[in-house]
């Protein structure tokens, strides 16, 4: 009971007891209410989360959805191993949406698909659970602030690092002074992402409804090089690793320097390793600089494996009195000789590698936050502002490699200051009638 009391406890302000499963932890902190949940988007980050979710007490996956039948029957044969229930499926998350049965939506659907679907989930009256980015362009970030105001329901984004007990750690640490003014900060994502050849023009698989899966994007032929996750790399309905990975790490660093929208933003980068149909950037520069004289540096490399600081992401925090690296749910204190004065090991298992499920424990303390959310008014971990700041930058990021030259800024609120050329991304161009609504 002991154990009980405390592990409720550090939960509450998202921590969690080295040891504990994450269904130890519902079945600790569960209340007593069900939450039954429709999770759209079930191919691959969808299906582990979709297992996640079966995992926690008072939580039912009820439906599964999405445009390939294949993914379904997966995800459903996997829920069905962690729960009881057998859900129910539907390829168009419209229908889904409209069982009144479903308290929840868990979208993790290409980008393309987030606001849009998080609009229709909220306007059902769904509480959301959406994963990152929070959108497709800058707009539909400001669309969802808006509709989560008007309809009164729990957003949770997926920035899951928010309920990461080392790193909420890690951030009091730097905001509490520990050493000393940050000035600047440097984060970074490194991989060794394969080329994803030239696609060719062929029939849509049996499988797939093409049309659902394009949805709000403007139609245009099916190539067997999209789908699935190759999509990540167009800008019709991606936003490359910039925002795919590079939103969590620039997420953090705003948050341990409580900082709000940049002045400036300059970015360099393209396609160096692989001649494919791959449009975002593979290697990307970014310097964000904000109006109290805190600048950061982000480097996104795609196809470049070498680590900094022995990890293939981070976060560095560099203050007058020394600097602090902060990893995926670890961290190390430094001195101004750049000696090692302190190191807490993560509490979780994290592989960032993971393109489908890098943490499952951290996952479950941020669903439980988001429960919390729910069922009693708790302040979510994540809520939509913190999300859209994070996507925003990195989407200025692309807004600036697109046109070729510095973003300068409102920094009240992040909007592009005198350039309409790269005012025509703030927004995009949909399929007529798929227009995302308030």
């Amino acid at each position: 009971m002991k154990k009980a009391g405390a592990t409720s406890a550090l939960l509450s302000v998202g921590g969690v007891l080295p040891g504990f499963s994450a269904t130890s932890y519902s079945r600790i902190v569960g209340a007593n209410e069900r939450i039954n949940v429709v999770s759209i988007g079930v191919n691959s980050r969808g299906d582990a989360l979709a297992s996640s979710f079966a995992r926690l007490e008072n939580c039912e996956i009820a439906a599964v959805c999405d445009p390939d039948k294949r993914a379904i029957e997966k995800c459903i044969a996997n829920v069905k191993k962690l729960q009881t229930r057998t859900p129910t499926s539907e390829k168009d998350l419209r229908k889904a949406l409209d069982d009144k049965q479903i308290d929840a939506a868990v979208i993790a659907t290409p980008d393309h698909w987030h606001v849009p679907a998080a609009l229709l989930a909220l306007q059902a009256g769904k509480h959301v659970y959406l994963e990152k980015p929070v959108s497709h362009n800058p707009r539909e970030g400001e669309m969802l602030i808006e509709a989560t105001a008007k309809y009164g329901k729990v957003v949770q984004i997926g920035t899951q690092r928010r309920s990461f007990p080392r790193v909420i750690e890690a951030v009091q640490r730097v905001q509490n002074g520990d050493i000393g003014h940050v000035h600047f900060g440097k984060v970074w994502i490194t991989g060794n992402r394969p080329g994803i050849g030239t696609g060719q023009v062929v029939a849509v698989p049996d499988w797939l409804d093409w049309n659902l899966w394009q949805g709000p994007a403007p139609r245009t032929v099916y190539k067997d090089n999209i789908v699935h996750y190759n999509w990540h790399w167009f800008w019709r309905w991606g936003t490359g690793e910039t925002l795919n990975n590079g939103t969590h790490m620039i997420d953090l660093f705003c948050w341990g320097m409580n900082l709000k929208f940049p002045t400036k933003v300059s970015s360099t980068g393209n396609r160096y390793y692989y001649q494919d149909d791959w449009e975002t950037p593979d290697t990307q520069i970014t310097n964000f600089e904000f109006g109290n004289n805190v600048s950061v540096l982000c480097e996104i490399y795609c196809v470049n494996p070498k680590r900094i600081e022995n990890s293939t992401v981070g976060v560095l925090f560099f203050g007058d009195k020394g600097s602090l690296f902060l990893g995926s749910d670890d961290y190390k204190i430094f001195d101004m000789s750049g000696k090692e004065t302190e190191a807490a090991a993560s509490t979780l298992q994290v592989d960032s590698q993971n393109r489908t499920n890098p943490s499952q424990g951290g996952d479950a303390i941020h669903i439980l936050n988001f429960f919390d959310g729910i069922r009693k008014g708790t302040p979510v971990n994540a809520p939509p502002e913190t999300g859209h700041k994070a996507t925003l930058l990195m989407q200025l990021a692309n807004i600036s490699v697109r046109t070729g030259r510095s973003i300068n800024l409102n920094p009240a609120n992040g909007h592009i200051v005198s350039d309409s050329e790269a005012q025509r991304f703030w927004g995009r161009d949909y399929e007529p009638g798929w227009e995302p609504k308030i």
